[in-house]
């Protein structure tokens, strides 16, 4: 009986294993995504969005597939968390893939939520965290 209990748990447990291997190859089966412009990268609905902070503000590359992603069209709202202050500006389309915003200062560390609006039919919310 015991041997027969302890069978079903390394079954059990082997199951896991494979299964979990088999899951972390899937997530990372493109590659993770890596900075194209000194930023940092965070993927939401399966498009990259790379942040780059700027002496003005900030711009957001939108990356679809390894594609520069279009943001004509596009709205939203960056929001800026140093520490306890926070600071908001609107994300504007400026050509090509990238969404600029303008007047929020950017500290060690800061915390960033940039929702837009275009993508599909819902907003999509991206959350950075900056080096």
């Amino acid at each position: 009986m015991i041997t027969s209990i302890l069978s079903k748990v390394v079954a059990t447990a082997v199951t896991v294993l494979a299964f979990s291997a088999f899951s972390s190859t899937v997530v990372f089966a493109h590659g993770a995504p890596k900075p194209q412009h000194g930023g940092v990268v965070s993927v939401a609905s399966d498009i990259a969005f790379e942040l780059v902070t700027t002496d003005k503000g900030a711009t957001i590359y939108v990356i679809d597939h390894d594609a520069k992603k279009d943001t004509k069209g596009l709205t939203g709202n960056l929001i800026v968390l140093n520490g306890t202050t926070q600071s908001e500006a609107e994300l504007k389309p400026a050509g090509d893939n990238k969404l600029e915003a303008s007047g929020v200062k950017f500290e060690k560390g800061a915390k960033a939520v940039a929702v837009v609006k275009g993508l599909s039919s819902k907003a999509v919310t991206v959350r950075f965290t900056t080096r």
